[in-house]
């Protein structure tokens, strides 16, 4: 059995743009042979989600939840191709996967690249502090400042998050898959969450 690094992982995803679990998952069966984890995540119709993206979406939902206590609720637009797409209960059920994370984890942006500057900045300071303060030589503070961030934004940016139902599983990966069932591209267009007293 073939030992799966970190870098055939990345390679995959950057060929592919599917998401790292699904990637790990692909070279493990595949041997870590990378031409077969590609053609294993062709076949299940996986990557295909990544072309699918580049695809106008028209239709779609506002979707709404409120969470049990009342003091919680979501509004989201998703969208997709189609009206037929858009009236199945599959998608409704992925709006209120969705709504639901929302509501749970109160992200700050829907990607990391949407997270504010002086937000990313402000946490890139408090992790070269925290780095001095522990003794950390300086030769290693670019890299411990970079996985800093990096989960910073897996924890805020609502497409890095991990779900609430399936931590192993990100809210990209769960729009991915359903992109891959559905054929048609599927997207987050905007959300809001409101809380009692915010």
């Amino acid at each position: 059995m073939a030992e799966i690094t970190a870098s055939m992982v990345k390679e995959l995803r950057e060929r592919t743009g599917v998401g790292m679990m699904e990637c790990r998952k692909a070279l493990v069966e595949a041997d870590g042979k990378m031409d077969a984890a590609i053609k294993y995540l062709r076949e299940r119709g996986i990557s295909k989600a990544e072309a699918k993206s580049l695809r106008e979406t028209k239709e779609g939902i506002i979707y709404s939840y409120i969470h049990f206590n009342n003091k919680i609720g979501v509004m989201i637009e998703l969208n997709c191709e189609s009206d037929f797409v858009a009236r199945t209960d599959e998608f409704k059920a992925l709006a209120e996967e969705i709504a639901m994370q929302i509501a749970a984890t109160n992200p700050l942006a829907l990607t990391a690249d949407a997270i504010p500057a002086e937000i990313i900045e402000r946490e890139k300071e408090i992790a070269k502090n925290k780095a001095i303060n522990d003794g950390k030589k300086p030769e290693f503070m670019d890299k411990i400042i970079e996985g800093n961030i990096r989960k910073y934004c897996s924890e805020h940016a609502l497409m890095e998050q991990g779900l609430i139902s399936d931590e192993k599983k990100t809210v990209k990966e769960l729009l991915t898959e359903a992109i891959a069932k559905t054929g048609e591209n599927i997207q987050i267009a905007r959300y809001v969450r409101y809380a009692l007293g915010d």
